[in-house]
């Protein structure tokens, strides 16, 4: 078998995503015939070679998991937490083989969540090239504006840099609130609370109700499935 990148070999045997293999090569964490291997990049013939991460084996053939949860609030999009707090993977209790999520929700946002040990497809569909839409349902605090959610329309400066141009739907309108529909394909760290901040409006409430083409349906708040097959074939064409 050819060599092929450390990170890589990593990502299909379901340890992380490649992104965060990265960050685990990179921190030591991974060993390679029993030396520590840093430098990214790194080849490796995954058929003969000794990998381990923390001193763990890893897997060489790893039934691929496809998971939707309705992530509830005030659980953390991550596989793991060192202070303690419930995660995403704390939800998922009748899944044997290790998964993470793909991309992540705010700690207080919830909605549609995917997580995998696919960590080729995960990075695909994290991937800024594949452009893969993320739609949101934003109760925002007052009534809003239509010139204002033309700025989001267009594409906002933020902190960050400009955003992409969004989707943005009014759904309904109440003597103190709305309710707006907006759909990105961009993943940076609360960027719909920032983008409507940046607007002068305050989120009272944000959930997810599709992430690439794929809806909740009626799974409730908390409840977990498998991805059906139409749903993966769905996914991987979207990221070939």
């Amino acid at each position: 078998m050819s060599e092929e990148r450390l990170q890589k070999i990593l990502s299909r045997a379901g340890v992380a995503s490649r992104r965060a293999a990265e960050v685990l090569i990179a921190e030591g964490h991974v060993t390679v015939n029993g030396k520590v291997v840093k430098e990214l990049g790194t080849k490796v013939d995954a058929s003969s070679a000794d990998i381990r991460v923390d001193g763990r084996k890893i897997k060489r053939d790893v039934e691929k998991i496809y998971v939707m949860l309705n992530k509830p609030r005030r659980v953390l999009s991550a596989a793991s937490d060192d202070r303690g707090r419930q995660t995403v993977v704390d939800l998922i209790d009748d899944v044997s083989e290790k998964i993470f999520p793909i991309g992540r929700l705010d700690y207080n946002t919830e909605g549609l969540l995917l997580l995998t040990n696919d960590g080729e497809l995960a990075n695909a569909l994290m991937h800024p090239s594949f452009e893969v839409n993320k739609k949101y349902v934003a109760v925002i605090k007052g009534r809003v504006d239509e010139e204002r959610l033309d700025r989001l329309r267009i594409g906002i400066k933020l902190d960050d840099g400009m955003t992409a141009p969004a989707l943005v739907n009014v759904i309904a309108l109440d003597d103190d609130s709305s309710t707006v529909e907006i759909t990105i394909h961009e993943g940076r760290n609360r960027q719909v609370r920032r983008m409507f901040s940046a607007i002068g409006y305050n989120i009272k409430r944000l959930r997810r109700v599709s992430f690439a083409g794929l809806t909740l349906d009626n799974l409730k708040v908390g409840e977990h499935r498998r991805l059906n097959r139409r749903e993966l074939d769905k996914l991987q064409r979207l990221t070939q």
